[in-house]
C-alpha cells in the first residue's frame, strides 16, 4: 500500500466534524485517505468535500476544501491519498 502526500489540516470544526484541507496535490471524491498527525491515525473514504459551502467532486493543489472527517483531527494533520 502507497501513500502520497495531498495536503494538511489548518482547521477542525468539531461540532459539525469538518476539516480544513489545504490541499497540496489533487483531491476527488471516492478517493481512499490516510490521516495522520497529532491525532490518532485513520483511513477514510473521501465523501464529502466543499469549497465555500457548495458540494464539489474534485479539488485541485492549492485550494483550501471543507471535509467532512469521520474522527478528529488537529491542525497540521497530514493527509495522504492512499494508491491500492
Amino acid at each position: 500500500m502507497e501513500k502520497k502526500p495531498v495536503g494538511k489540516i489548518t482547521h477542525y470544526f468539531p461540532k459539525i466534524g469538518v476539516a480544513v484541507l489545504v490541499l497540496s496535490g489533487d483531491l476527488k471524491k471516492g478517493d481512499k485517505i490516510a490521516v495522520e498527525g497529532k491525532s490518532e491515525p485513520f483511513e477514510q473514504i473521501v465523501s464529502s468535500m466543499q469549497i465555500d459551502r457548495k458540494e464539489i467532486p474534485s479539488a485541485k493543489a492549492g485550494q483550501a476544501v471543507g471535509m467532512k472527517t469521520e474522527k478528529p483531527v488537529k491542525e497540521g494533520d497530514v493527509v495522504y491519498v492512499v494508491i491500492a
